[in-house]
Formats: C-alpha cells, sequence, structure tokens
C-alpha cells in the first residue's frame, strides 16, 4: 500500500475519492459560512435565530465527523469494484439545507425587526 496522496493508494488515476471528499469539505465550509450569516441576523431577529446557527453547526460537526468513514468507504469500493451512492449522506445535507432554508425565509418574513 503506497501513501494516501498517489493514485496506487487505490488505483483511481482520477483519484475520486479525495475530489469526492474535497466537495464535503466544502460543503462543511459552506454551512459555517451559514452559520456565520445567521449570527449576524440575531441582533434583528432575536433568539430565534439560535436555531438557525445550531443548525448549520450541527450539520458542519456532523459532515466533518463522517469524512473519513466516507473517504475509506470510497477507497474499498474502487478497490472492490462496487460502490454504492452514499444516499445516506447526501438525503441528510440536502434535508437540513431545505430545513434551514425554510427556517430562514420564515425568520426574514414573519419574525418581526427588533428595536
Amino acid at each position: 500500500m503506497a501513501d494516501r496522496s498517489g493514485a496506487s493508494w487505490h488505483g483511481d488515476t482520477g483519484l475520486q475519492p479525495e475530489r469526492t471528499d474535497l466537495a464535503w469539505s466544502r460543503t462543511t465550509l459552506s454551512m459555517v459560512i451559514a452559520a456565520s450569516v445567521f449570527l449576524r441576523w440575531m441582533p434583528h431577529h432575536g433568539w430565534f435565530v439560535g436555531t438557525l446557527v445550531g443548525g448549520a453547526v450541527v450539520t458542519a460537526l456532523a459532515i466533518n465527523l463522517t469524512q473519513k468513514r466516507r473517504f475509506h468507504r470510497a477507497v474499498r469500493g474502487i478497490r472492490q469494484e462496487t460502490m454504492p451512492p452514499h444516499i445516506g449522506s447526501t438525503a441528510a445535507v440536502a434535508a437540513s439545507v431545505v430545513v434551514l432554508a425554510l427556517l430562514g425565509i420564515y425568520t426574514v418574513l414573519f419574525l418581526p425587526l427588533q428595536p
């Protein structure tokens, strides 16, 4: 087994597991940025925005904590020439984004502005 940086580690010259790993990292960063934007809303919309911040942070942490497992699963899939899709992870993140978007829309449209 070679080092993790080369294609010989898993035999994929396209480095698909690394590219997928980077995509999940960008998703984590996007959730942290969303949480930061939500924090700016807190003085204007009150405590309810804390649920948005918490949801974004929990999603980012969940992605980050499961990232290594997904990477190794992808490497095993390439070696065994069978790789089932990550439907659970993708659906969970998609659901989280939809819920955060709906709560964000609710916050902006229906919660009164704080003086």
